[in-house]
């Protein structure tokens, strides 16, 4: 089975003691590639993710700062992420939104660093990662407002909201990210949307190390587990897995205009 995980967190210190034992085991598992989200610990380290698509030819990487740590942003850290842009395995920007479940940050600062960074993103011309939490309302005016313009899309990650939510997400030229917690017994909802949207506007994620799928709750995610996403999507949409699996791997490659790694990644982890 062909699988991309779009959104995980390799650098999380929870991978230190065994990362390229992990990212072993993605290979293993089918990954070709794997989409490492540069946000790290926060804007103490903004290339956090970086040394890792560095060192994988199939590991590509994002650089931006999460809303809980928007209230930290000074104007060196936007600079730095405006050089770290450059660098040809940073292939989004993100990730990025809103968050008011936890409001770590004030929400007024978090929409002023929200909309700083679209337009770093903007220059970069890389689409955006979007993390939005009990903020559908005001994500959605900011993006339709800032970024719906650009014709730049990206991706909703872990996505949590509505299937009208989605589709509006969708006009703008966002795809449709689902994650482990889309597993979940109690998750009908999300399962119900990620049937109804057309298939060429999902992807699948871990978001590892964190919202491990059913089958391995209440332990550490790892990106090998984005198999079980694919399952149980395919079966939400009676399709087999690995048909279900294969189309969003290649809408993601599609999406960021990706060739298939030279060198897969179970062979490279072969070495």
């Amino acid at each position: 089975m062909e699988l991309i995980d779009s959104h995980a967190h390799i650098d999380d210190e929870k991978f230190a003691d065994d990362r390229e034992e992990v990212i072993a085991r993605a290979a293993a598992a089918g990954v070709t590639t794997l989409l490492a989200i540069g946000t790290g610990p926060g804007p103490e380290k903004l290339d956090a993710a970086l040394p890792f698509a560095e060192a994988h030819e199939w590991i590509y990487t994002t650089v931006g700062i999460h809303p809980h740590e928007a209230r930290e942003v000074t104007q060196g850290h936007l600079d730095e992420l405006a050089r770290l842009a450059t660098h040809p395995k940073v292939i989004a920007w993100g990730e990025i939104g809103l968050d008011y479940f936890y409001d770590h940050s004030p929400r007024d600062v978090q929409e002023r660093v929200f909309q700083q960074q679209m337009e770093l993103a903007r220059v970069a011309k890389l689409p955006i990662i979007i993390h939005c939490r009990d903020a559908w309302a005001d994500c959605l005016r900011v993006l339709e407002e800032m970024w719906r313009p650009t014709g730049l899309g990206g991706i909703l990650h872990c996505f949590t909201s509505t299937v009208e939510d989605a589709r509006l997400g969708i006009e703008m030229g966002f795809l449709i990210s689902f994650a482990g917690n889309s597993t979940y017994p109690k998750a009908q909802n999300l399962r119900d949307v990620a049937k109804a949207l057309p298939l060429e506007n999902i992807l699948i994620e871990t978001d590892s190390p964190y919202l491990a799928p059913q089958h391995y709750r209440g332990k550490r995610n790892e990106p090998a587990y984005v198999a079980e996403v694919a399952r149980t999507l395919a079966s939400v949409r009676d399709l087999p897995a690995e048909e279900f699996a294969a189309r969003t791997a290649g809408n993601f490659r599609r999406f960021f205009h990706l060739s298939q790694p030279s060198m897969s990644a179970a062979a490279e982890s072969q070495r």
